[in-house]
């Protein structure tokens, strides 16, 4: 079944690569993105890669005039929304920002989709709602105490929704809980491309394995793991772009409201994600060891049985294409800025 899907946030990363499993299977796809973390030269990697160009609208989604535009103008029957400041950091420096664009950006376009009678919302959530935790194998029924500002306005934006689907029982809702989205398009013509110093970890060993910067900074060594660095759950960007397909695949056969994590249910550490990268790209990556981060935790990673059972989704791809990936994004990514 094909339908016509809005993305907000659909040039950044995670939305991009949506974007792209959406067109190639004949969904009439609408992007609304403000580009403050991403770029409109993305468009032409999805046109590449799809042959499509889905209609752009360059705005906010605080911006109830827009959205109105959008609906008036289009019969979208599903919205995937990924718009939202991530930067943890960042957040706790700025929590009224994040705030403010998280949470009140997505009460107005609740508001829009309501009035449009939108029948379908697919919601970017993040692992960060669990907060710390003794367990690493997190679970969707554990408690949700979220330790940043990130977190909670992630968590709102859930119990938002919860919300909203007791007085719209005819609203399907997935809320999806990512992980750590790495890799990129194997096309290599789209990936992950932070404005500034990157936060996430596979984007910085890329910009040192090309010599944008000289080493990687590596947040403690003495945790009990098995070598000594944080484990994290690390999703390809593609596998986590087929879990939304699979959420609307859902959505489309029930009104239903579930939520799922993505993940592939294995951690790697710091230091495993360094050598696979090594293997790669065939470059060193120096590194040096600096003390722990205020929150960080020893690991976390995804139990994604239920996303198996209620979405028929897994994860398919290992560490390895997940480096060798992002390095042919990074290789093509510095030949476009040169």
């Amino acid at each position: 079944m094909t339908s016509t899907v809005l993305i907000t946030g659909g040039l950044g990363y995670i939305g991009s690569h949506t974007a792209v499993e959406l067109l190639e299977r004949g969904h009439e796809v609408i992007i609304l993105d403000n580009l403050c973390n991403s770029s409109e030269s993305v468009m032409d990697g999805i046109q590449k890669i799809t042959g499509k160009t889905p209609k752009l609208y360059i705005g906010d989604i605080r911006d109830r005039e827009i959205l109105q535009m959008i609906f008036k103008g289009h019969n979208v029957e599903s919205v995937m929304h990924f718009a939202g400041l991530k930067a943890v950091g960042e957040s706790e420096e700025k929590p009224l920002l994040y705030h403010d664009n998280n949470v009140t950006g997505s009460i107005t376009l609740f508001d829009a989709m309501m009035k449009a009678q939108v029948k379908r919302v697919i919601f970017s959530s993040s692992a960060t709602v669990y907060g710390t935790s003794d367990n690493y194998k997190l679970t969707e029924d554990m408690p949700l105490n979220p330790s940043n500002v990130y977190g909670k306005t992630k968590l709102k934006v859930e119990e938002i929704l919860c919300d909203l689907k007791k007085t719209n029982p005819q609203l399907g809702v997935a809320i999806l809980r990512y992980f750590n989205p790495v890799g990129a398009h194997p096309s290599g013509f789209i990936g992950e491309n932070p404005k500034g110093t990157p936060n996430n970890l596979m984007p910085y060993i890329a910009d040192v394995a090309s010599g944008i910067r000289e080493k990687l900074f590596i947040f403690g060594d003495d945790y009990e793991t098995p070598d000594g660095t944080g484990l994290r759950d690390y999703i390809h960007v593609k596998d986590l772009a087929l879990g939304h397909i699979a959420a609307l695949n859902k959505l489309e056969i029930d009104s239903d409201m579930i939520t799922v994590n993505l993940g592939t249910g294995k951690p790697y550490s710091v230091l495993d994600l360094v050598h696979a990268f090594e293997l790669a790209s065939g470059k060193k990556i120096p590194y040096e060891v600096t003390p722990r981060r205020k929150g960080d935790v020893a690991g976390s990673f995804a139990d994604p049985a239920l996303a198996k059972e209620l979405l028929r989704w897994k994860a398919l791809s290992d560490i390895h294409i997940m480096c060798e990936d992002t390095w042919r994004w990074q290789k093509n990514k510095i030949n476009l800025i040169l």
